[in-house]
């Protein structure tokens, strides 16, 4: 509205571009800023173990280093996030707001880890074919009808379920550490690796990320969701010390 209590005409700003010159719509978070990388996630006996580092890249630069990207959704449910963090907080806040309706209701049921996944298949494919993606990996694991469930979902909606899943340079580097744990697990004792042994392969998958991807950091987060109807949990941040003294040895680097 103008002063005189007018609609206000853009007409004349339109004209004043030089002729011929057409002027581009603003866009905005068509790739992504602030970003996190890989998510490591499996199934134990006794349930599912996820960890992600706590480092926002910004670009290269190694920008924020206490960046949490689980979220816990409810007492069945974990969430883990790769890539952009403003659309992990955009789909954060939704999440939230669905778990406050499905509290509203009272009705005895909550949302399953299946059910998120799948949920997040369809928003996660729909903004793509908007040429729109929200540029994300999520990890999704929980308990389905009381059986450990963990999924994968990127930003183009392609989806698939698996009891090992790594996003990011992890599926190239940790995921043969994890699987090797538990084949041999298995091939010696016909078992699935206990919390204790599962938490020692994560960590040394964590410290050879630390190691090896200049997006990852030493500061990480391990979240356990339980099978036997205990509460999900995201433990405090924790730090791995590495060990660097072979670090001269490398070299062709520079």
């Amino acid at each position: 509205m103008n002063s005189e209590g007018g609609v206000r005409s853009f007409d004349s700003f339109a004209t004043s571009l030089p002729k011929g010159e057409r002027r581009n719509p603003i866009t905005h978070t068509q790739a992504p800023v602030t970003t996190g990388t890989s998510i490591i996630a499996f199934e134990y006996d006794g349930g599912i173990l996820m960890a992600a580092d706590m480092l926002g890249s910004y670009g290269s630069l190694a920008r924020y280093r206490s960046v949490p990207r689980l979220l816990k959704v409810n007492d069945k449910t974990v969430i883990g996030c790769m890539g952009d963090y403003a659309d992990f907080q955009y789909l954060q806040a939704i999440i939230e707001q669905m778990e406050v309706d499905e509290a509203c209701k009272d009705d005895g049921f909550q949302t399953t880890a299946r059910s998120l996944h799948s949920w997040l298949t369809r928003v996660l494919y729909n903004k793509r074919c908007k040429f729109d993606p929200l540029w994300t990996t999520f990890v999704v694991a929980g308990l389905d009808q009381d059986k450990p469930f963990l999924g994968f979902v990127d930003k183009l909606g392609t989806a698939y379920t698996d009891p090992i899943i790594t996003t990011g340079y992890a599926s190239m580097l940790a995921t043969p550490l994890i699987r090797k744990a538990v084949e041999d697990k298995l091939k010696d004792k016909n078992e699935k690796l206990t919390l204790a042994e599962a938490r020692k392969v994560i960590e040394d998958s964590l410290t050879l990320m630390y190691y090896r991807d200049a997006r990852a950091s030493n500061k990480y987060q391990i979240a356990i969701i339980p099978s036997n109807g205990e509460a999900s949990i995201i433990e405090e941040p924790k730090t791995l010390l590495g060990d660097w003294s072979v670090a001269h040895l490398i070299k062709g680097y520079e």
